[in-house]
């Protein structure tokens, strides 16, 4: 059974916090191949979670929440639509959807001390009506959070209108599974938004993303946030061998969803992919 919000996970004992999630031979590699790399991510997760939402806000610039907010513009939200935000981390996409006037609105993450930071932050969404519940969204209903698998999700099938995942399917053990449960749960005409990182086209641009990925960022980064698990040194690493755009709107299409669209952002080193279940 999926484990929830009130049914704690009980998860493989980790090692020592002072040994990284991910080491140099790790990265040496792929490490998307890596047969542990689930449990290494959880570990990873737990261990930046404190310093997480300072560390994006700082080295994108500022723009991490404004491609969050070009995400729910892109997911063609209605008002009253269900919506399960996959990967939520600690909530920012979630609270998003809330604000733009989701009905359902349901955060998922596989690290509990996402979640934790997630539920203290601000329970209610601008435009909630005076009197809503904490958490409740500008509709009346509470935002969910979940603690759960994206590879196995623990809903019905055709739950959602949106289904969204922020830089999280890159991270996922196995991102063509999870691709067949957002379908899955999913209704007909309903839409997955996936915003993840890439490589730019331009390689002037590229060479400054790599030097700022590769060796400003991982020193300051790691420096802010005490970390020692290598979250840090897996990012710009696990960005060059996942999936390109290209091959991503691939594994869509063979996951069942169609009209999929792809928009750069950020001189391209992110992009958002919109897919429709038909």
């Amino acid at each position: 059974m999926t484990p929830t919000a009130s049914q704690p996970a009980s998860h493989p004992a980790s090692p020592p916090a002072s040994e990284p999630a991910w080491t140099g031979a790790d990265l040496a590699s792929d490490p998307h191949a890596h047969a542990h790399k689930a449990e290494k991510v959880r570990r990873m997760f737990g261990a930046i979670a404190h310093r997480y939402d300072l560390n994006n806000r700082l080295h994108s610039f500022g723009r991490d929440q404004a491609w969050r907010r070009a995400a729910v513009r892109m997911s063609a939200l209605r008002p009253g639509e269900a919506v399960l935000d996959c990967a939520c981390g600690t909530g920012d996409l979630t609270r998003a959807f809330a604000d733009a006037g989701a009905g359902r609105t349901v955060g998922l993450d596989f690290t509990p001390e996402m979640l934790d930071i997630a539920r203290t932050k601000r329970l209610v969404p601008r435009g909630a009506p005076a009197g809503a519940r904490p958490g409740a969204s500008p509709g009346g209903r509470p935002i969910e959070y979940i603690e759960g698998d994206a590879m196995n999700l623990p809903f019905a099938a055709e739950s959602f209108d949106v289904v969204s995942i922020a830089f999280g399917i890159r991270n996922v053990a196995d991102p063509a599974c999870a691709l067949r449960e957002f379908h899955r749960v999913l209704r007909p005409g309903g839409r997955l938004v996936v915003l993840e990182f890439a490589r730019p086209r331009s390689r002037l641009v590229a060479w400054g993303n790599d030097l700022y990925t590769k060796r400003i960022m991982p020193i300051t980064a790691t420096l802010i946030s005490a970390d020692r698990s290598g979250a840090y040194r897996y990012l710009p690493r696990s960005i060059d061998t996942f999936l390109t755009p290209g091959a991503m709107a691939e594994a869509l299409h063979a996951a069942g969803f169609a009209g999929v669209r792809q928009k750069p952002m950020t001189l391209g080193v992110c992009v958002c992919t919109v897919a429709h279940r038909s």
